[in-house]
């Protein structure tokens, strides 16, 4: 990968100022995110999609600072002055590509006008944010819309009794004290990177009939060849069609608010090897049979759950042992922080992972829009689910505890459909553990279609806190061992065995690495001895698959981030650090070699 540029500059202009933001370390997507007046434009919600949609993404009026009016749940919007400033949407305030880069803000306000299409007169308006941290309150033209908590799911409110003909302001209030006592995951006050706040995802209006299909959720039963389906829609009748190919599968009818199934005759399974994906029509039809509602969607057929195999407790995809050799996936970017800058650079690390032989990520204390799962659907990746970490679980503990428990199954909700997603994973190392165990147990019960590890690396944890470890229960006995892969964790009678984290072996690339001391686990001093070091860690992880009843091999990380030099890419994602030939040629030998244990 070539660059165009070595610096990308930002020019805004303030009330009597000019301000510049350099990227001290651009990607190949930097300056088009600076440069586009409607960034991350895409639809952002592949598997509940309408025809009819308006971004809100671009150019916003903001102020922000400890000095300004609190913005947590304010009755009233603030006026906003000469001292207005332009951000760019949805970068946080603390990246380059916000045009602010500035940190700490705490409180952030956020203006925009917007004018409604003409052809949505007689239509309800949506307002969608996919992700704002932590706190935030909305006002549409002076009245206040409503509020919302949780810096890692998506919100919605109807905003229609608020909008007038012609020009309409919204304003956005969002308040993040970065304290750790919110789940905050590497975005907080112990994380080891740039932390980031406010407004970090998508904002997008959508319009729609007084009764509409609000979310749907989808599930796989391979067992009796069809998909269940249940609609969240006010009252009426469901129409599905499901395709294969552009050929039609199935039609059958159901009604809003309770399951129904769409059978799926001799299903096409989903997996890495096959990812394929059906499409699915929705139609929602009132008493007269008018249709007041349509969306179309997609699915995979897919199940997992544990079996043995040869006498080891395994995890199984469409009754199949699958080793799952992955990476640690933090999602942090130079540019955007926790926010890709493009939608090809989210789609690029998916396809890095892909190209290099892994079939398995762990998505490691952070969620991503939902257009990356759908990536990773159609790619064709098993992806583990982190759960963002509290910090001080053991402080206002009634607070922080509801808190977590809250976002954690909106999280859940909000990804339930994506096939990829096989594995949830609430705690991470004990930090900010508290009940593990019941935590653990409720998950499961909450989604028993997925695996669930209740604490990844329970072998480890921070020193201000006292360990929780190994909750027992869940489907994986997992430990992290750096540089490893020996002395992984083994199976039990229920679980089985997996290697969370292990690797972090480092590689020093000049003129590719973030302006700070970096670090590693190890170091090799070239990309060939790098390689080497790799494949003999693969080797190692193969005569634990075979001999120890190891499952899972997660290899950390997909890219260097800030202080970290131990990716397989740089962080700008400009070098590929390993020889990736290589790198695919011994992951996929690993993978394969399961065959001799299937049955």
């Amino acid at each position: 990968m070539k660059f165009a540029f070595y610096f990308s500059l930002l020019i805004y202009i303030t009330a009597g100022s000019v301000s510049a933001q350099v990227a001290k370390l651009p990607t190949a997507w930097t300056k088009q995110a600076m440069e586009s007046p409607l960034p991350l434009s895409e639809y952002p919600r592949p598997q509940l999609q309408r025809n009819d949609w308006m971004c809100l993404n671009g150019k916003w009026d903001y102020q922000g600072g400890p000095q300004l009016a609190n913005a947590l749940n304010p009755s009233k919007p603030i006026a906003f002055d000469q001292k207005v400033e332009q951000i760019l949407v949805p970068y946080c305030p603390e990246s380059v590509l916000s045009g602010i880069e500035r940190k700490q803000e705490i409180n952030m306000w956020y203006r925009r006008r917007f004018e409604i299409p003409a052809s949505w007169k007689e239509k309800q308006v949506i307002l969608h944010f996919d992700a704002v941290d932590h706190d935030a309150t909305v006002f549409v033209n002076g009245q206040k819309a409503g509020s919302h908590a949780g810096g890692y799911d998506a919100f919605s409110l109807n905003i229609t009794p608020f909008l007038k003909t012609g020009s309409n302001i919204l304003i956005v209030a969002a308040h993040d004290l970065n304290d750790g006592r919110m789940p905050s995951g590497k975005n907080g006050p112990r994380g080891d990177y740039t932390f980031s706040s406010g407004i970090w995802q998508g904002v997008w209006l959508e319009p729609v009939s007084v009764n509409y299909i609000k979310s749907i959720r989808l599930l796989p039963d391979l067992a009796n060849n069809r998909l269940k389906v249940l609609v969240d829609a006010g009252q009426g009748t469901v129409a599905a069609i499901a395709s294969e190919d552009q050929r039609v599968v199935s039609r059958v009818k159901g009604e809003a608010g309770s399951a129904f199934y769409i059978p799926v005759p001799n299903p096409r399974l989903w997996s890495p090897e096959d990812p394929f994906l059906y499409d699915l029509k929705l139609s929602l039809h009132d008493k007269n049979g008018n249709v007041t509602d349509e969306v179309t969607s997609y699915f995979g057929m897919r199940d997992v759950k544990l079996g043995k195999v040869n006498g080891v407790v395994r995890p199984l995809l469409n009754g199949k042992f699958v080793m799952q050799v992955g990476l640690l996936d933090q999602g942090y970017w130079p540019d955007g922080i926790l926010t890709a800058p493009t939608e090809a650079a989210l789609k690029s690390d998916l396809e890095f992972t892909k190209r290099a032989g892994f079939n398995q990520i762990r998505k490691h204390m952070k969620t991503e829009p939902q257009r990356f799962y759908y990536w990773a659907d159609k790619l064709g990746l098993l992806v583990w689910q982190d759960m963002p970490a509290i910090w001080y679980p053991q402080e206002d503990t009634t607070r922080t505890h509801a808190a977590f428990r809250t976002e954690l199954k909106a999280i859940i909700d909000e990804h339930y459909n994506a096939p990829s997603i096989i594995t949830w994973v609430p705690f991470n190392e004990n930090w900010g553990a508290f009940d593990v165990k019941e935590i653990t147990d409720w998950v499961k019960q909450y989604d028993p279609s997925r695996l669930v590890n209740g604490n990844s690396g329970f072998n480890n944890n921070p020193d201000y806190q006292k360990a929780y470890g190994d909750p027992g229960n869940g489907d994986f006995v997992d430990t992290h061992i750096y540089i490893g892969p020996r002395n992984a964790s083994v199976p039990d009678d229920k679980r089985a065995a997996s290697l969370g984290e292990f690797g972090g072996l480092g590689l020093f690339v000049k003129g590719h690495m973030w302006p700070v001391e970096n670090n590693a686990y190890d170091y090799e001093p070239t990309k060939q001895a790098l390689s080497d070091r790799y494949l003999l860690l693969m080797d190692q992880v193969e005569q634990l698959m075979k001999y120890k009843g190891l499952s899972v091999a997660v290899y950390t990380q997909t890219t260097d981030v800030e202080h970290e030099v131990n990716g397989l890419l740089t962080y700008d994602r400009a070098i590929e650090k390993m020889e990736t030939e290589r790198i695919k040629e011994v992951n996929q030998a690993v993978i394969k070699e399961v065959n001799k244990l299937n049955p």
